[in-house]
């Protein structure tokens, strides 16, 4: 609640006599410590009641706010490092790490003369056309990229490299680190949004007092989604700015997360995602060796210790158990 304080008379000019009047009996009141404020803008005292948070001046028109505390800037730093961490991150998968990284070339062998090589040398080999050259099993030919790719998964445009045996666990981290962000930045901006929000109509408590039947219910939704619909045409810049950032970062999170269990999945098949297609007769008249499945398939990739697999959930290990 705004008080106008007033400044306390020092002189007989604050008051409404004029000097030829009679002077009248006057009593002088003593003003607590506790109702005696100053005014930060003209320096006057003021007589304010303790209990009020905030007056304004009667002389300058000053706004006091007694309840304003100052803000510890003492995180500040650590608040800067945690909200470019995760442009970092993501910047340094981008470049150094996935696209400028080579997605792994098939291994070397001797090939076209007898004399070179053995007696089955050459088993499951396929002939590049494009490389001139063999090809060993799990390798494929990238157009894009003009270059065999050991343990091919896909080409990726948005990192304009493929995605093989060099870089298929960095490509992973890059989702992780990715879905982490989306993930910050949607509660970041979902937070902010709610602090600068319109103020949403209430509902009529005649929609609240019986919802019994159905159509009360429907009747209800429609006047909720009135309201916010209301209230986002009163919207400011800034949170239009956020309401998309947030949509975004909802929308782009669940993507990357549908990416990642995928990903995550094919790795636990003991297969990628090219051979996934092979496997399902996109390319017929290919073959690839695929694994089976195994979750250890999941610690070989991500070069987890083999004893890790102990401290896998009983469930495993009786699910394996019902299979033989």
């Amino acid at each position: 609640m705004d008080f106008t304080g007033s400044p306390n008379a020092d002189s007989s000019q604050s008051s409404g006599e004029s000097p030829e009047e009679p002077s009248k009996e006057e009593h002088v009141t003593s003003v607590s410590e506790d109702f005696d404020v100053t005014c930060w803008g003209c320096g006057l005292h003021l007589t304010v009641s303790p209990y009020e948070p905030a007056f304004i001046c009667g002389w300058c028109g000053a706004i006091t706010n007694r309840n304003a505390s100052k803000i510890e800037r003492n995180y500040l730093w650590w608040r800067h490092v945690r909200d470019r961490c995760f442009v970092g991150i993501l910047s340094v998968f981008m470049l150094l790490m996935i696209s400028f990284r080579s997605p792994g070339a098939p291994p070397l062998i001797l090939w076209g003369s007898y004399s070179v090589v053995g007696r089955g040398g050459l088993e499951n080999y396929t002939y590049c056309l494009y490389c001139k050259k063999p090809k060993s099993p799990r390798t494929h030919h990238c157009r894009s990229c003009q270059m065999c790719v050991l343990d091919m998964d896909h080409h990726c445009p948005f990192i304009g490299n493929c995605v093989g045996a060099a870089n298929h666990r960095n490509f992973i981290f890059f989702l992780i680190s990715a879905l982490t962000g989306t993930i910050y930045v949607s509660i970041i901006s979902g937070y902010a949004a709610t602090q600068i929000w319109p103020p949403i109509r209430p509902m009529p408590p005649a929609f609240l007092n019986d919802l019994a039947s159905i159509d009360r219910v429907i009747a209800l939704l429609k006047e909720i989604i009135f309201a916010f619909s209301s209230s986002i045409m009163l919207l400011s810049v800034e949170g239009a700015v956020l309401l998309y950032l947030l949509i975004a970062s909802i929308f782009v999170g669940i993507g990357l997360a549908v990416l990642l269990f995928q990903q995550l999945y094919y790795i636990y098949e003991g297969k990628t995602y090219l051979n996934h297609l092979i496997s399902q007769g996109v390319e017929e008249g290919i073959s690839s060796r695929v694994g089976e499945k195994d979750v250890r398939n999941l610690f070989r990739f991500f070069d987890c210790p083999s004893s890790a697999s102990k401290f896998l959930p009983c469930f495993w290990s009786l699910r394996k158990s019902h299979k033989k």
